[in-house]
């Protein structure tokens, strides 16, 4: 694969770029560089400034309102929003759902949804992890029981992300409790106003509310919800994860935090030389960062396939697994570089009531983003269970 761009390519790279610097607004910026959490209102905004530019959804096929980008044009344009410090799009509604709906969902439902997930008018979450089916999805136990014309939903997701700004669930429940497990399963959109539905915040190590348990009590779908065909759920849900596992590779993500660590590590710190004169950590640095740059060569051949039309097929494991390690080992070079500013200040520990001490730029937030990625290696699937579909694939001849 030729790495270079291609005129047309560089072009491309100098329009995205221009429009970054036109319309991001800086305080965005700053505060995604800064680590601080953007709330609803700031995603909204992004989301609506890309929808207006009509760059929301660069794998959606321009029939449902996508950019249809190759994977070239979608790698620069990550790899320009990372390095500007524009914020991640959520993920629900234009990269997991959206794509299900495009190859499973019917008429209808393309009509009726995909033109409100690039308006912004629905904020979609997932429901698929429950206590005790995590990375064994298909132990799941929510289940929903056909009435007429609706499925009577009961059970428990948790670890659902921003649910507490969602008004619609797309979710994996049990409709046959007699067939094995796998074969079992539906996939259904729910309304989060629906009667019986409960979000119960679950608190991180680093003091925010990102995730939830969501709580459904004879909850009535109308069956009209149901994507695909009764009991075929899986088949849609193992398509949306290889998209997700393709998108937790983060390459663009990776670079921005990669050239933070730099910065950090070259900052004069009192009473020492540099970090980065640190022959030991220099050759971590080296190696993070020879890691990344051959991840992203993959990255890019498995988006190709993607875009023409195909699932990703094991080789999104195995980005999955290459990809969260390699953040993980950006997230711990920066804990280190960052030093005892890392460390989380609590304000009455603080003589004189002042704020913590100030370190190298970007330093103040690297402790709670390093508790906050342990979660990487473990949703979409964990690392050991990614390893094991490699293994069966690659090794003992599975499918």
């Amino acid at each position: 694969m030729d790495l270079s761009y291609n005129a047309d390519e560089l072009a491309f790279r100098d329009e995205v770029r221009a429009f970054l610097e036109e319309k991001l607004p800086k305080e965005m910026s700053d505060a995604v560089r800064e680590g601080r959490s953007l709330g609803k209102d700031g995603h909204d905004r992004w989301h609506a400034i890309l929808n207006e530019q009509g760059w929301l959804a660069p794998n959606w096929p321009r029939e449902f309102g996508g950019c249809e980008w190759n994977a070239v044009q979608r790698h620069i344009f990550e790899e320009e929003c990372c390095r500007a410090h524009a914020p991640r799009i959520v993920p629900f509604g234009l990269t997991m759902l959206g794509p299900v709906l495009q190859k499973f969902g019917s008429k209808a439902q393309q009509d009726y949804y995909l033109p409100r997930i690039l308006s912004g008018e629905d904020w979609w979450c997932q429901g698929y992890s429950e206590p005790g089916a995590g990375s064994d999805l298909a132990s799941l136990k929510t289940k929903a029981v056909r009435d007429g014309d609706h499925y009577v939903v009961n059970g428990q997701k948790t670890w659902t992300t921003l649910g507490q700004y969602a008004n619609w669930i797309f979710c994996l429940v049990r409709t046959d409790p007699d067939a094995k497990q796998q074969e079992g399963i539906s996939f259904l959109l729910i309304d989060m106003d629906t009667p019986g539905i409960e979000v119960r915040p679950i608190i991180l190590l680093d003091g925010t509310h990102e995730v939830n348990e969501v709580w459904f009590t004879d909850v009535r779908v109308p069956v009209e919800n149901l994507v695909g065909e009764e009991n075929k759920g899986w088949t849609y849900a193992k398509y949306l994860l290889t998209h997700e596992r393709t998108n937790i590779a983060g390459v663009g993500f990776s670079q921005a935090g990669l050239d933070a660590v730099k910065r950090m590590a070259r900052a004069e710190m009192s009473g020492g030389r540099p970090l980065i004169e640190n022959p030991h950590f220099a050759a971590r640095l080296a190696r993070a960062e020879i890691d990344l740059m051959a991840m992203a060569t993959t990255n890019l051949r498995i988006i190709s396939r993607a875009a023409s039309g195909q699932a990703p097929g094991v080789e999104s494991s195995m980005l999955k697994v290459k990809g969260t390690i390699i953040r993980q080992e950006i997230n711990d070079l920066a804990r280190r570089a960052a030093g005892i500013y890392a460390m989380p200040f609590a304000s009455e520990a603080v003589e004189g009531g002042n704020e913590p001490p100030i370190g190298p730029e970007g330093a103040d937030h690297v402790g709670a983003q390093y508790f906050n990625n342990r979660k990487l290696s473990i949703f979409g699937g964990s690392n050991e269970i990614q390893r094991n579909i490699i293994a069966k694939v690659k090794l003992g001849g599975g499918a």
